[in-house]
């Protein structure tokens, strides 16, 4: 039985994510490690890590927004960020591709939406390629619209989650 945990990224985190990250996605679409050293150190709590055994093996990181524009590629450096904004946008969702086929993409979503729930979040945002849309329609998420990205040479397309707001339990 595999002993899966989730945690806040550190710095040391970012060469083992930019490994995952080059192998996972395809030609300019992968993060730069300077990218990721930044995310990790600009917003920890929006760079949810999942280990197994003790090893990374995907992640999500983010960046909050008072207003969202996905096609602003200037945010993937958290140009604009705003810990305190209540719009999350996910930059990245990634397994492993030697762990893919497992659920933990699913179970690190949940988790994040969890944590972004806690944190009092209302949307949650991001885009992906047609092919998984309907992987997001099944996590929650609505379909938006073709995005006008080209983010590496590709064909995005935008998803949104609204967030359930937590009611506070009464304290005894």
């Amino acid at each position: 039985m595999p002993t899966l945990t989730f945690r806040n990224a550190v710095p040391s985190d970012a060469p083992r994510c930019y490994q995952i990250e080059s192998t996972a996605y395809e030609g300019d679409e992968a993060a730069t490690l300077e990218k990721i050293q930044t995310r990790i150190a600009q917003y920890p709590q929006g760079f949810l890590i999942l280990e197994d055994a003790g090893q990374v093996v995907g992640f999500i990181n983010s960046g909050c927004a008072h207003e969202v524009v996905m096609s602003d590629e200037a945010f993937k450096e958290l140009v604009g960020h705003s810990a305190e904004a209540p719009n999350v946008v996910i930059m990245s969702v990634v397994v492993d591709p030697a762990f893919q086929g497992k659920g933990y993409a699913t179970l690190l979503m949940r988790e994040f939406v969890q944590r972004m729930t806690d944190l009092h979040k209302t949307t949650l945002h991001l885009m992906c390629k047609e092919r998984h849309v309907p992987l997001y329609e099944r996590m929650g998420y609505r379909y938006v619209q073709p995005s006008p990205s080209d983010h590496g040479g590709m064909a995005w397309h935008e998803m949104v989650m609204t967030l359930q707001a937590q009611p506070v339990q009464p304290s005894a």
